[in-house]
């Protein structure tokens, strides 16, 4: 089995890099453009997202999906999903809701907090960020 999984090792690399920076420029382009889900923009968020989040999104998913600039943009991404984490679900154990029975370990844990997309998503591109441009990006293109 791991003769098999080992010569697919490059090429999964390559998806797990394209699929997550394509995930998380959407996660972007719907605070941007409001599509495909109604409701979020980002002249509603806070400052700071607006400004400096909402870009990472946006940039950082796109330049880790081709390819390009790959370690900084992943490394980038994932500092902002670890402060999000932080901000919106890992914050709940310090002031947790009123009607809530969860103890404060409790809350720190993502399944309960409901944070596992940032955990999530801030290891992936720790990972992509370490790896960096991998094949079929244009990065390995440019190498050429």
């Amino acid at each position: 089995m791991d003769n098999l999984l080992k010569k697919y090792e490059e090429h999964a690399y390559a998806l797990l890099r394209m699929v997550t920076g394509f995930l998380l420029l959407f996660h972007g382009a719907n605070y941007i453009l409001g599509w495909p889900i109604d409701g979020r923009s980002w002249g509603g968020a806070a400052w700071y997202m607006a400004y400096f989040g909402v870009p990472i999104l946006f940039l950082g998913g796109l330049f880790t999906c081709i390819g390009i600039f790959t370690r900084p943009a992943a490394f980038l991404a994932s500092g902002m999903m670890a402060f999000a984490y932080w901000m919106a679900y890992g914050s709940k154990a310090f002031s947790p809701p009123a009607d809530s029975t969860n103890s404060f370990i409790e809350l720190m844990l993502p399944i309960v907090n409901k944070g596992e997309l940032s955990v999530m998503f801030c290891l992936a591109f720790l990972y992509i960020a370490t790896r960096g441009d991998g094949i079929w990006s244009v990065g390995a293109m440019r190498k050429k």
